[in-house]
């Protein structure tokens, strides 16, 4: 289960560059939009190590 959560960080963390490098060609209207998904994907890619794999490592 550990792996499949990890997979899912990594996936995460890197699509947050695609949509940081795409928030500069979309139109106007939705660059802002656009850069702000990739902030929560960064911050959702960080969030699922330091929080739900840390508790099970735990038990």
């Amino acid at each position: 289960m550990n792996i499949i959560a990890v997979v899912i960080s990594m996936i995460l963390f890197l699509s947050s560059f695609v949509l940081f490098a795409y928030a500069y060609a979309v139109p106007e209207e939705w660059a802002a939009l656009t850069f702000f998904v990739g902030i929560l994907s960064v911050t959702l890619s960080m969030a699922i190590p330091f929080s739900i794999l840390g508790h099970r490592e735990r038990d």
